[in-house]
């Protein structure tokens, strides 16, 4: 299979050729034990309506006071609360074409070619959706206090203590589960963060050896002990801080109905960034402002099931355009449920959830025992997700 030509694809063979190409940060997450294969969950989401969106139970854990054995008192009991977690199948679809005579000229090995790059291009996809997962389950309602003890913030101190230190993950994880904190095996940041913590001697990064022998970079290094995974595209938010008049750069904030002159902003849209002061109003001043948001994972942070699409990867002939060319399909359905918190798809136009719906704080939600008052939420310590806001 010389070059990019329809006539000759045959799916099946692609699809079992791409399957042996290392899915490299997919591997690293499932060897660190952050995504927890769940194969089952394909045959409940053919079961139930849809396809696409499921509810599962989850199992409460024991709870209660002891009583005294005295010889006098009673003996109550208490049962277990039963909870439930609903997840998403994110599908995503993509396609590539290639004139033939660039195929002609360049004679690259289909096969070898295509499939690696196609391997790593669901590899960053893959990673984006994890990314916009994390960023709305940390935009959700905090009624249940999980956002408070599982974020740590360095931002509001100055120089050097607003970036993370030697001591930053120790005390984050500590915070987010306790004694429970060994749990915790990967944090994906900012390069601005890893930067800093090379200037420390802090990482120390990772090769793979390829099928050809080749040592690569995996772009992954660890920090005390857990995997560091660098990704710039979604561990950076811009936001607003207090300012006062003085200060150089600093925004003078008016209200949405005037019409904003050099150095003034809307108050609208302060409030449309990712953070800004609490109790901003109009006649405040503000700055621009840059943050780094640190995820930390921990064992089983994710379910992961490989749900499949009924045609993976498929090629469509066109002799005319361009002379002739090929396109290659690909598509694929994935489901990434992070333990303890439900998608509750309250704004989701379509059977598959956008990055944006994604994002969506709305769209997130602690599993709780569905009682519409006092409600029971799972407890935030066994929820192995947490993260560092920095400014490096």
């Amino acid at each position: 299979m010389a070059q990019f030509d329809a006539k000759i694809f045959n799916a099946e063979v692609f699809g079992k050729y791409l399957e042996r190409i290392p899915h490299v940060k997919q591997n690293k997450l499932l060897e660190a034990g952050i995504l927890r294969t769940r194969g089952e969950l394909r045959t409940m989401l053919s079961d139930q309506s849809g396809g696409n969106y499921i509810t599962v139970p989850m199992k409460g854990l024991l709870d209660g006071d002891p009583l005294n054995y005295d010889g006098g008192t009673d003996i109550t009991a208490d049962s277990t609360k039963t909870y439930s977690q609903s997840m998403v199948v994110v599908g995503r679809a993509k396609a590539w074409v290639e004139k033939d005579f660039s195929a002609d000229i360049t004679g690259v090995d289909f096969m070898d070619n295509v499939a690696q790059q196609v391997a790593a291009f669901w590899d960053d996809i893959d990673q984006d959706t994890l990314l916009a997962i994390l960023q709305g389950i940390f935009a959700m309602s905090d009624t249940s206090g999980f956002i408070t003890n599982h974020s740590h913030d360095l931002t509001g101190q100055s120089g050097d203590a607003a970036k993370v230190g030697a001591t930053t993950l120790n005390t984050a994880i500590q915070k987010a589960a306790g004694d429970n904190k060994e749990i915790f095996r990967l944090v994906i940041c900012h390069s601005a963060v890893t930067t800093n913590l090379e200037n420390m001697s802090a990482v120390e990064y990772l090769k793979y050896t390829d099928a050809k022998g080749v040592e690569r970079d995996l772009g992954m290094a660890t920090w005390n002990g857990r995997l560091l995974l660098i990704d710039d595209s979604a561990t950076s938010e811009a936001g607003y801080v207090a300012s006062t008049e003085a200060a150089t750069g600093a925004l003078k904030v008016v209200a949405d109905s005037a019409t904003p002159s050099t150095g003034e902003i809307k108050l609208g849209a302060v409030k449309a960034a990712a953070y800004f002061p609490a109790a901003v109003k109009a006649t405040d001043y503000v700055l621009a402002d840059t943050r780094y948001v640190s995820y930390i994972l921990g064992d089983g942070a994710f379910d992961f099931c490989d749900c499949g699409a009924k045609v993976p990867n498929e090629m469509s002939r066109d002799p005319k355009t361009n002379g002739g060319q090929d396109t290659l399909y690909t598509r694929q359905r994935k489901l990434f449920a992070p333990r303890g918190i439900s998608f509750t798809k309250t704004s989701m136009a379509s059977a598959s959830p956008t990055n944006a719906e994604l994002k969506n704080g709305a769209n997130w939600a602690l599993v709780n025992d569905g009682h519409a008052s006092d409600k029971t939420y799972i407890n935030h310590k066994a929820i192995p997700i947490a993260r560092i806001l920095s400014k490096g």
